[in-house]
Protein backbone atom coordinates (compact mmCIF):
# COMPACT_ATOMS: atom_id res chain seq x y z
CA UNK A 1 0.00 0.00 0.00
CA UNK A 2 2.75 2.44 0.88
CA UNK A 3 5.76 2.01 -1.41
CA UNK A 4 7.29 5.43 -0.86
CA UNK A 5 7.41 7.94 1.29
CA UNK A 6 8.62 11.78 1.26
CA UNK A 7 9.82 13.21 4.55
CA UNK A 8 10.37 17.06 5.18
CA UNK A 9 9.53 17.76 8.82
CA UNK A 10 11.30 21.12 10.92
CA UNK A 11 10.19 19.60 13.83
CA UNK A 12 12.51 16.28 14.14
CA UNK A 13 10.64 14.83 17.42
CA UNK A 14 9.94 11.26 16.55
CA UNK A 15 10.89 11.02 12.84
CA UNK A 16 13.84 8.48 13.10
CA UNK A 17 11.92 5.76 15.25
CA UNK A 18 9.11 6.69 12.41
CA UNK A 19 11.21 6.20 9.39
CA UNK A 20 13.02 3.28 10.78
CA UNK A 21 10.19 1.74 10.99
CA UNK A 22 8.89 2.68 7.51
CA UNK A 23 12.46 1.49 5.87
CA UNK A 24 11.87 -2.27 7.77
CA UNK A 25 8.19 -2.56 6.38
CA UNK A 26 10.33 -1.83 2.49
CA UNK A 27 9.13 1.25 2.60
CA UNK A 28 11.42 3.42 -0.07
CA UNK A 29 12.25 7.23 1.98
CA UNK A 30 12.87 10.39 0.29
CA UNK A 31 13.80 13.33 2.16
CA UNK A 32 15.23 16.72 1.77
CA UNK A 33 18.05 18.56 3.94
CA UNK A 34 18.81 18.45 7.78
CA UNK A 35 15.69 15.56 7.90
CA UNK A 36 17.94 13.64 5.50
CA UNK A 37 21.32 14.19 7.41
CA UNK A 38 19.91 13.05 10.33
CA UNK A 39 17.92 9.92 9.01
CA UNK A 40 21.16 9.08 6.89
CA UNK A 41 23.09 9.59 10.41
CA UNK A 42 20.74 6.99 11.42
CA UNK A 43 21.76 4.38 9.25
CA UNK A 44 18.51 4.79 7.27
CA UNK A 45 18.40 4.71 3.82
CA UNK A 46 17.56 7.76 2.40
CA UNK A 47 17.07 9.17 -1.01
CA UNK A 48 17.58 12.92 -1.81
CA UNK A 49 15.23 14.96 -3.44
CA UNK A 50 17.73 16.69 -5.21
CA UNK A 51 18.20 13.00 -6.96
CA UNK A 52 14.75 13.57 -8.34
CA UNK A 53 14.70 16.87 -9.22
CA UNK A 54 17.97 16.63 -10.70
CA UNK A 55 17.86 20.41 -9.03
CA UNK A 56 20.15 21.46 -6.66
CA UNK A 57 18.73 22.91 -3.11
CA UNK A 58 18.64 26.79 -3.92
CA UNK A 59 18.88 30.01 -2.13
CA UNK A 60 19.98 28.92 1.17
CA UNK A 61 17.48 26.21 1.19
CA UNK A 62 14.21 28.58 0.29
CA UNK A 63 13.95 26.24 -2.85
CA UNK A 64 14.21 22.68 -1.90
CA UNK A 65 11.49 20.12 -2.68
CA UNK A 66 9.20 22.68 -4.95
CA UNK A 67 9.99 20.93 -8.81
CA UNK A 68 7.82 19.41 -10.82
CA UNK A 69 9.20 16.21 -10.27
CA UNK A 70 8.28 16.27 -6.42
CA UNK A 71 4.78 17.85 -7.45
CA UNK A 72 3.50 15.54 -9.80
CA UNK A 73 4.78 12.50 -7.96
CA UNK A 74 2.22 13.40 -5.54
CA UNK A 75 -0.66 15.02 -7.62
CA UNK A 76 -1.01 12.37 -9.94
CA UNK A 77 -4.17 10.03 -9.86
CA UNK A 78 -3.24 6.49 -9.97
CA UNK A 79 -6.70 6.02 -12.00
CA UNK A 80 -5.36 8.25 -14.90
CA UNK A 81 -3.87 6.15 -17.59
CA UNK A 82 -2.78 9.80 -18.93
CA UNK A 83 -1.08 10.99 -15.46
CA UNK A 84 0.49 7.28 -15.17
CA UNK A 85 1.84 7.98 -18.71
CA UNK A 86 3.45 11.63 -17.95
CA UNK A 87 4.98 10.52 -14.57
CA UNK A 88 6.41 6.98 -17.10
CA UNK A 89 7.94 9.93 -19.58
CA UNK A 90 9.62 11.77 -17.11
CA UNK A 91 10.96 9.00 -14.76
CA UNK A 92 9.42 9.77 -11.62
CA UNK A 93 7.55 7.04 -9.12
CA UNK A 94 4.24 8.41 -7.98
CA UNK A 95 4.69 9.07 -3.83
CA UNK A 96 2.24 7.17 -1.78
CA UNK A 97 2.91 9.22 1.74
CA UNK A 98 3.88 12.66 2.54
CA UNK A 99 5.57 13.41 6.24
CA UNK A 100 5.40 16.83 6.54
CA UNK A 101 5.78 19.64 9.43
CA UNK A 102 6.00 23.72 9.09
CA UNK A 103 8.66 26.41 10.67
CA UNK A 104 7.23 27.15 14.02
CA UNK A 105 5.64 30.67 13.02
CA UNK A 106 3.68 30.67 16.57
CA UNK A 107 6.95 30.46 18.12
CA UNK A 108 8.85 32.89 16.24
CA UNK A 109 5.67 35.31 17.21
CA UNK A 110 6.13 34.53 20.65
CA UNK A 111 9.76 35.02 20.87
CA UNK A 112 9.16 38.59 19.07
CA UNK A 113 11.89 37.74 16.26
CA UNK A 114 12.54 40.97 14.20
CA UNK A 115 10.92 41.29 10.73
CA UNK A 116 14.02 39.64 8.43
CA UNK A 117 14.03 36.09 11.08
CA UNK A 118 9.92 36.23 10.74
CA UNK A 119 10.15 36.50 7.03
CA UNK A 120 12.95 33.32 7.34
CA UNK A 121 10.00 31.26 9.41
CA UNK A 122 7.43 31.69 6.71
CA UNK A 123 7.33 28.11 5.46
CA UNK A 124 6.57 27.70 1.61
CA UNK A 125 7.43 24.47 0.90
CA UNK A 126 6.01 22.32 3.52
CA UNK A 127 2.54 23.71 3.71
CA UNK A 128 2.92 23.50 -0.33
CA UNK A 129 3.43 19.42 0.33
CA UNK A 130 0.80 19.31 2.66
CA UNK A 131 -1.83 20.79 0.35
CA UNK A 132 -0.69 18.83 -2.65
CA UNK A 133 -0.98 15.30 -0.94
CA UNK A 134 -4.42 16.24 1.28
CA UNK A 135 -5.52 17.25 -2.48
CA UNK A 136 -4.93 14.11 -3.50
CA UNK A 137 -5.40 12.14 -0.65
CA UNK A 138 -7.02 8.75 -2.09
CA UNK A 139 -3.96 8.29 -3.35
CA UNK A 140 -1.27 9.89 -0.84
CA UNK A 141 -0.79 9.50 2.85
CA UNK A 142 -0.42 12.79 4.65
CA UNK A 143 1.06 13.24 7.98
CA UNK A 144 1.30 16.39 9.38
CA UNK A 145 1.08 15.36 13.32
CA UNK A 146 3.75 13.45 15.11
CA UNK A 147 0.97 11.94 17.76
CA UNK A 148 -0.26 10.28 14.58
CA UNK A 149 2.80 8.39 14.11
CA UNK A 150 2.53 5.06 15.99
CA UNK A 151 -1.21 4.68 14.76
CA UNK A 152 -0.12 4.92 11.41
CA UNK A 153 2.67 2.49 11.43
CA UNK A 154 0.17 0.14 13.32
CA UNK A 155 -1.82 0.37 9.86
CA UNK A 156 0.28 0.29 7.53
CA UNK A 157 2.21 -2.85 9.44
CA UNK A 158 -1.54 -4.79 9.04
CA UNK A 159 -2.30 -3.21 5.76
CA UNK A 160 -5.76 -1.35 6.99
CA UNK A 161 -5.76 2.11 6.24
CA UNK A 162 -8.92 2.84 4.43
CA UNK A 163 -10.76 5.61 2.92
CA UNK A 164 -12.14 7.22 5.89
CA UNK A 165 -8.05 7.19 7.88
CA UNK A 166 -7.07 9.77 4.68
CA UNK A 167 -9.77 11.88 4.74
CA UNK A 168 -9.04 11.98 8.49
CA UNK A 169 -5.29 13.04 7.85
CA UNK A 170 -6.42 15.26 4.88
CA UNK A 171 -8.67 17.18 6.84
CA UNK A 172 -5.87 17.59 9.81
CA UNK A 173 -3.30 18.80 6.81
CA UNK A 174 -5.81 21.24 5.51
CA UNK A 175 -6.41 22.36 9.05
CA UNK A 176 -2.92 22.51 9.85
CA UNK A 177 -2.40 24.97 6.83
CA UNK A 178 -5.24 27.30 7.27
CA UNK A 179 -4.08 27.67 11.16
CA UNK A 180 -0.57 28.35 9.68
CA UNK A 181 -1.90 31.08 7.24
CA UNK A 182 -4.04 33.06 9.65
CA UNK A 183 -1.34 33.12 11.67
CA UNK A 184 0.75 35.00 9.18
CA UNK A 185 -2.43 36.85 8.40
CA UNK A 186 -2.35 38.37 11.72
CA UNK A 187 1.35 39.08 12.41
CA UNK A 188 0.94 41.54 8.97
CA UNK A 189 -2.31 43.12 9.88
CA UNK A 190 -1.11 43.64 13.25
CA UNK A 191 2.09 45.22 11.81
CA UNK A 192 0.01 47.85 9.51
CA UNK A 193 -2.62 48.37 12.35
CA UNK A 194 -5.48 46.77 9.71
CA UNK A 195 -7.38 46.17 12.81
CA UNK A 196 -10.81 44.98 10.63
CA UNK A 197 -9.60 43.75 7.10
CA UNK A 198 -12.14 42.97 4.98
CA UNK A 199 -11.35 39.20 5.39
CA UNK A 200 -11.07 38.42 8.96
CA UNK A 201 -9.36 34.91 9.39
CA UNK A 202 -8.80 33.95 12.49
CA UNK A 203 -7.18 30.56 14.52
CA UNK A 204 -8.25 29.12 17.81
CA UNK A 205 -6.97 25.66 19.83
CA UNK A 206 -9.00 23.41 21.56
CA UNK A 207 -8.80 23.43 24.90
CA UNK A 208 -11.76 20.67 25.70
CA UNK A 209 -14.72 18.95 24.95
CA UNK A 210 -17.50 20.10 27.02
CA UNK A 211 -20.05 18.03 28.80
CA UNK A 212 -23.29 20.17 26.90
CA UNK A 213 -23.16 23.95 25.93
CA UNK A 214 -25.45 26.36 27.59
CA UNK A 215 -28.57 23.57 28.25
CA UNK A 216 -27.91 20.01 27.59
CA UNK A 217 -29.69 19.57 24.59
CA UNK A 218 -26.52 21.48 23.19
CA UNK A 219 -23.11 20.44 22.62
CA UNK A 220 -19.92 22.91 23.26
CA UNK A 221 -16.14 22.63 23.13
CA UNK A 222 -13.70 25.37 24.35
CA UNK A 223 -11.25 27.03 22.27
CA UNK A 224 -8.36 29.05 23.61
CA UNK A 225 -6.61 31.87 21.60
CA UNK A 226 -3.06 31.18 20.42
CA UNK A 227 -1.28 34.09 22.20
CA UNK A 228 -3.63 33.44 25.03
CA UNK A 229 -1.26 34.43 28.36
CA UNK A 230 -2.05 34.09 32.07
CA UNK A 231 -4.04 35.99 34.04
CA UNK A 232 -7.35 34.90 32.14
CA UNK A 233 -9.60 32.22 32.13
CA UNK A 234 -8.10 30.64 28.66
CA UNK A 235 -4.89 30.07 30.71
CA UNK A 236 -6.48 29.07 33.80
CA UNK A 237 -5.28 25.56 34.97
CA UNK A 238 -7.91 23.45 37.29
CA UNK A 239 -6.70 22.06 40.19
CA UNK A 240 -10.25 20.45 41.89
CA UNK A 241 -13.58 19.81 41.32
CA UNK A 242 -16.04 19.00 38.62
CA UNK A 243 -15.28 19.59 34.97
CA UNK A 244 -16.13 23.14 33.86
CA UNK A 245 -19.95 24.10 32.08
CA UNK A 246 -19.98 26.03 29.34
CA UNK A 247 -21.71 28.71 31.52
CA UNK A 248 -19.02 28.21 34.32
CA UNK A 249 -16.50 29.36 31.54
CA UNK A 250 -18.46 32.40 30.73
CA UNK A 251 -19.27 33.36 34.57
CA UNK A 252 -15.85 32.79 35.29
CA UNK A 253 -14.60 35.15 32.22
CA UNK A 254 -16.65 38.01 34.03
CA UNK A 255 -15.65 37.31 37.18
CA UNK A 256 -12.52 37.53 36.82
CA UNK A 257 -12.19 40.72 34.08
CA UNK A 258 -14.26 42.24 37.08
CA UNK A 259 -11.76 42.20 39.88
CA UNK A 260 -8.79 43.17 37.46
CA UNK A 261 -10.58 46.74 37.33
CA UNK A 262 -8.76 47.21 40.97
CA UNK A 263 -5.49 47.85 42.69
CA UNK A 264 -6.58 47.10 45.90
CA UNK A 265 -7.23 43.46 46.99
CA UNK A 266 -10.63 42.65 45.18
CA UNK A 267 -13.57 39.90 45.07
CA UNK A 268 -16.54 39.42 42.73
CA UNK A 269 -19.37 37.57 42.94
CA UNK A 270 -21.10 36.60 39.65
CA UNK A 271 -24.36 34.59 38.90
CA UNK A 272 -25.22 34.47 35.36
CA UNK A 273 -22.34 36.42 34.41
CA UNK A 274 -23.43 39.88 36.19
CA UNK A 275 -22.37 40.61 39.53
CA UNK A 276 -24.28 40.08 43.02
CA UNK A 277 -22.01 41.54 45.05
CA UNK A 278 -18.00 43.41 44.41
CA UNK A 279 -15.74 44.70 47.06
CA UNK A 280 -12.50 46.13 47.38
CA UNK A 281 -10.93 46.24 50.94
CA UNK A 282 -7.58 45.93 53.35
CA UNK A 283 -7.29 42.47 52.50
CA UNK A 284 -8.45 39.84 49.99
CA UNK A 285 -10.92 37.81 53.08
CA UNK A 286 -12.32 40.81 53.90
CA UNK A 287 -13.12 42.12 50.00
CA UNK A 288 -14.50 38.45 49.58
CA UNK A 289 -16.80 38.66 53.04
CA UNK A 290 -18.25 41.68 52.19
CA UNK A 291 -18.77 40.84 48.32
CA UNK A 292 -20.77 37.87 49.34
CA UNK A 293 -22.80 40.05 52.03
CA UNK A 294 -23.61 42.32 49.49
CA UNK A 295 -26.09 39.69 48.31
CA UNK A 296 -25.53 36.33 50.22
CA UNK A 297 -29.33 35.23 48.31
CA UNK A 298 -28.12 36.01 44.89
CA UNK A 299 -24.97 34.11 45.93
CA UNK A 300 -25.88 30.72 46.32
CA UNK A 301 -24.27 28.53 43.83
CA UNK A 302 -21.66 31.58 42.35
CA UNK A 303 -18.83 31.99 40.79
CA UNK A 304 -16.38 34.21 43.20
CA UNK A 305 -12.98 35.86 42.17
CA UNK A 306 -10.27 37.48 43.95
CA UNK A 307 -7.21 39.37 42.51
CA UNK A 308 -5.05 38.18 44.71
CA UNK A 309 -4.23 34.94 45.89
CA UNK A 310 -6.50 32.59 48.02
CA UNK A 311 -5.17 32.23 51.55
CA UNK A 312 -6.51 29.85 53.94
CA UNK A 313 -9.00 32.85 56.07
CA UNK A 314 -10.52 33.49 52.54
CA UNK A 315 -10.84 29.77 52.00
CA UNK A 316 -12.19 29.18 55.41
CA UNK A 317 -15.03 31.56 54.85
CA UNK A 318 -16.00 29.70 51.30
CA UNK A 319 -15.91 26.22 52.92
CA UNK A 320 -19.40 26.68 54.45
CA UNK A 321 -21.24 27.84 50.82
CA UNK A 322 -22.73 26.54 47.95
CA UNK A 323 -19.64 27.95 45.31
CA UNK A 324 -19.59 26.21 42.18
CA UNK A 325 -16.34 28.24 40.92
CA UNK A 326 -13.59 29.88 42.92
CA UNK A 327 -10.78 31.67 39.89
CA UNK A 328 -7.86 33.93 41.39
CA UNK A 329 -4.29 34.14 40.86
CA UNK A 330 -2.83 30.79 43.10
CA UNK A 331 -4.34 29.10 45.78
CA UNK A 332 -2.47 28.86 48.91
CA UNK A 333 -1.13 25.36 50.02
CA UNK A 334 -3.54 25.39 52.87
CA UNK A 335 -6.30 27.32 50.73
CA UNK A 336 -5.93 24.49 48.26
CA UNK A 337 -6.01 21.73 50.96
CA UNK A 338 -9.59 23.07 52.53
CA UNK A 339 -11.47 23.61 49.34
CA UNK A 340 -10.42 20.30 47.65
CA UNK A 341 -12.50 18.44 50.62
CA UNK A 342 -15.43 20.23 48.27
CA UNK A 343 -15.60 17.29 45.38
CA UNK A 344 -18.07 19.72 43.30
CA UNK A 345 -16.10 23.21 43.65
CA UNK A 346 -14.07 24.01 40.71
CA UNK A 347 -11.13 25.66 41.71
CA UNK A 348 -8.87 27.60 39.13
CA UNK A 349 -5.38 29.11 38.87
CA UNK A 350 -5.62 32.00 36.59
CA UNK A 351 -2.00 33.18 36.75
CA UNK A 352 -0.40 36.33 37.42
CA UNK A 353 -3.41 39.40 36.89
CA UNK A 354 -2.51 41.30 33.86
CA UNK A 355 -4.68 44.07 31.99
CA UNK A 356 -4.30 44.39 28.13
CA UNK A 357 -4.70 48.14 26.73
CA UNK A 358 -6.75 46.70 24.17
CA UNK A 359 -9.10 43.49 23.97
CA UNK A 360 -10.40 42.44 20.60
CA UNK A 361 -13.73 40.93 21.43
CA UNK A 362 -15.76 39.00 18.89
CA UNK A 363 -19.44 38.09 19.27
CA UNK A 364 -21.19 35.63 16.56
CA UNK A 365 -24.64 36.36 15.28
CA UNK A 366 -26.75 33.94 12.75
CA UNK A 367 -24.72 34.20 9.91
CA UNK A 368 -22.01 36.81 10.73
CA UNK A 369 -19.71 37.56 13.32
CA UNK A 370 -19.31 41.61 15.03
CA UNK A 371 -15.12 42.50 15.66
CA UNK A 372 -14.74 45.47 18.11
CA UNK A 373 -11.56 46.98 20.07
CA UNK A 374 -12.81 47.30 23.33
CA UNK A 375 -9.89 49.69 25.01
CA UNK A 376 -9.11 49.70 28.70
CA UNK A 377 -10.66 53.06 29.52
CA UNK A 378 -9.59 54.70 33.14
CA UNK A 379 -11.38 57.51 34.73
CA UNK A 380 -9.97 60.01 37.43
CA UNK A 381 -11.55 62.85 38.81
CA UNK A 382 -10.08 64.95 35.96
CA UNK A 383 -12.06 63.43 33.67
CA UNK A 384 -15.64 63.97 35.45
CA UNK A 385 -17.32 67.12 34.81
CA UNK A 386 -19.71 68.56 37.54
CA UNK A 387 -23.40 69.36 35.96
CA UNK A 388 -24.75 70.23 39.52
CA UNK A 389 -25.10 73.00 42.20
CA UNK A 390 -23.46 70.22 44.60
CA UNK A 391 -19.95 69.42 43.56
CA UNK A 392 -19.19 65.77 44.87
CA UNK A 393 -17.32 65.10 47.84
CA UNK A 394 -13.53 63.30 47.79
CA UNK A 395 -15.44 59.99 49.66
CA UNK A 396 -18.70 60.80 46.69
CA UNK A 397 -15.97 60.68 44.07
CA UNK A 398 -13.86 57.92 45.41
CA UNK A 399 -17.29 55.89 45.56
CA UNK A 400 -19.06 56.98 42.07
CA UNK A 401 -15.00 55.30 40.45
CA UNK A 402 -15.71 52.46 42.00
CA UNK A 403 -19.35 51.87 41.12
CA UNK A 404 -18.48 53.14 37.60
CA UNK A 405 -15.56 50.47 37.03
CA UNK A 406 -18.38 47.62 38.12
CA UNK A 407 -20.72 49.00 36.15
CA UNK A 408 -18.63 48.35 33.13
CA UNK A 409 -19.10 44.35 33.85
CA UNK A 410 -23.07 44.58 34.45
CA UNK A 411 -25.39 43.66 31.10
CA UNK A 412 -27.12 47.10 30.37
CA UNK A 413 -29.30 48.46 31.08
CA UNK A 414 -27.55 48.75 34.21
CA UNK A 415 -27.35 50.90 37.60
CA UNK A 416 -24.54 50.05 40.42
CA UNK A 417 -25.34 51.53 44.00
CA UNK A 418 -22.12 51.81 45.86
CA UNK A 419 -20.64 53.08 49.24
CA UNK A 420 -16.71 52.23 50.76
CA UNK A 421 -15.83 50.06 48.00
CA UNK A 422 -18.78 47.64 48.02
CA UNK A 423 -22.07 47.03 46.47
CA UNK A 424 -25.21 47.77 48.08
CA UNK A 425 -27.53 47.42 45.30
CA UNK A 426 -27.29 46.39 41.36
CA UNK A 427 -29.90 46.65 38.66
CA UNK A 428 -28.63 44.33 35.48
CA UNK A 429 -30.32 43.96 32.10
CA UNK A 430 -33.57 45.65 31.98
CA UNK A 431 -35.93 47.23 29.36
CA UNK A 432 -36.29 50.54 31.34
CA UNK A 433 -33.71 52.23 33.50
CA UNK A 434 -36.31 53.16 35.99
CA UNK A 435 -37.09 49.44 36.41
CA UNK A 436 -33.12 48.86 37.17
CA UNK A 437 -33.13 51.18 39.60
CA UNK A 438 -36.43 50.05 41.33
CA UNK A 439 -34.87 46.06 40.92
CA UNK A 440 -31.40 47.54 42.56
CA UNK A 441 -32.92 49.42 45.36
CA UNK A 442 -35.52 46.14 46.13
CA UNK A 443 -32.67 43.67 46.29
CA UNK A 444 -30.53 45.98 48.85
CA UNK A 445 -33.01 45.43 51.21
CA UNK A 446 -32.49 49.41 53.24
CA UNK A 447 -28.74 49.43 52.49
CA UNK A 448 -28.46 52.24 49.43
CA UNK A 449 -29.29 55.28 51.89
CA UNK A 450 -26.02 57.54 52.15
CA UNK A 451 -24.54 55.73 48.92
CA UNK A 452 -23.68 56.71 45.19
CA UNK A 453 -24.98 55.84 41.92
CA UNK A 454 -23.49 55.05 38.38
CA UNK A 455 -25.88 54.39 35.61
CA UNK A 456 -24.00 52.62 32.04
CA UNK A 457 -26.16 55.19 30.22
CA UNK A 458 -27.81 58.87 30.10
CA UNK A 459 -31.39 58.92 32.10
CA UNK A 460 -33.64 59.35 29.09
CA UNK A 461 -36.13 60.83 31.69
CA UNK A 462 -35.79 62.04 35.40
CA UNK A 463 -37.91 59.12 37.34
CA UNK A 464 -34.70 57.58 37.66
CA UNK A 465 -32.65 60.26 39.67
CA UNK A 466 -35.71 60.62 41.59
CA UNK A 467 -36.34 56.99 42.64
CA UNK A 468 -32.23 56.77 43.65
CA UNK A 469 -32.89 59.91 45.68
CA UNK A 470 -36.15 57.92 47.47
CA UNK A 471 -33.73 55.89 48.52
CA UNK A 472 -31.45 57.40 49.58
CA UNK A 473 -28.64 58.40 47.13
CA UNK A 474 -26.05 61.42 47.79
CA UNK A 475 -24.40 61.41 44.35
CA UNK A 476 -24.51 60.10 40.57
CA UNK A 477 -22.01 59.22 37.42
CA UNK A 478 -23.33 58.67 34.46
CA UNK A 479 -22.50 59.58 30.51
CA UNK A 480 -24.85 62.30 29.74
CA UNK A 481 -26.18 63.23 26.58
CA UNK A 482 -29.41 63.16 26.62
CA UNK A 483 -32.00 65.30 25.12
CA UNK A 484 -33.56 65.59 28.90
CA UNK A 485 -29.86 66.43 30.35
CA UNK A 486 -31.10 69.67 32.06
CA UNK A 487 -34.60 68.08 32.94
CA UNK A 488 -32.02 64.88 34.72
CA UNK A 489 -29.96 67.69 36.49
CA UNK A 490 -32.79 69.53 37.47
CA UNK A 491 -33.85 66.93 39.44
CA UNK A 492 -30.52 65.85 40.91
CA UNK A 493 -30.48 69.84 42.18
CA UNK A 494 -33.93 69.22 43.41
CA UNK A 495 -32.81 66.72 45.54
CA UNK A 496 -29.34 68.32 46.77
CA UNK A 497 -27.88 64.87 44.64
CA UNK A 498 -24.09 65.71 43.32
CA UNK A 499 -24.32 64.57 39.28
CA UNK A 500 -20.87 64.23 37.28
CA UNK A 501 -20.92 63.71 33.59
CA UNK A 502 -18.25 60.87 32.09
CA UNK A 503 -18.75 61.25 28.56
CA UNK A 504 -18.42 57.49 27.99
CA UNK A 505 -21.03 54.91 27.68
CA UNK A 506 -20.60 51.30 29.33
CA UNK A 507 -23.57 49.81 27.28
CA UNK A 508 -22.04 45.45 27.72
CA UNK A 509 -25.23 43.38 25.61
Amino acid sequence: MIKTALISVSNKEGIVDFASQLAKLGVKIISTGNTAKLLKENKIDVILVSDITKFPEMLEGRVKSIHPNIFSGILADRKNKKHLAELNKIKVDPMDMVVVNFYDFEDAIRQKLNFGEMIENIDIGGPSLARAAAKNHKDVLVVVDKSDYNEILEKIKNKKINNEDRMRLAAKAFSLTAHYDCLINWYFNNLSKNYYPDKLNITFKKIQNLRYGENPHQTAAFYQDIFTEPGCVAAAKQLGGKELSYNNILDIDAAFELVKEFEKPAAAVIKHTNPSGVACAGTIEEAYNKAHQADPKSAFGCVVALNRNCNAKTAELMKPLFIEVVVCPRFEKEALEMLKDKKNMRLLEAGSIKKLNKKYDLRKVTGGLLAQFEPNIQLGQKNLKVVTKRKPTKEEVKAMIFAWKVNKHVKSNSVVFAKDDVTVGIGAGQMSRVDAVNIAVMKSEGKIYGSVMSSDAFFPFRDGVDQSAKAGVTAIIQPGGSIRDEEVIKAANEHNIAMVFTGTRLFKH
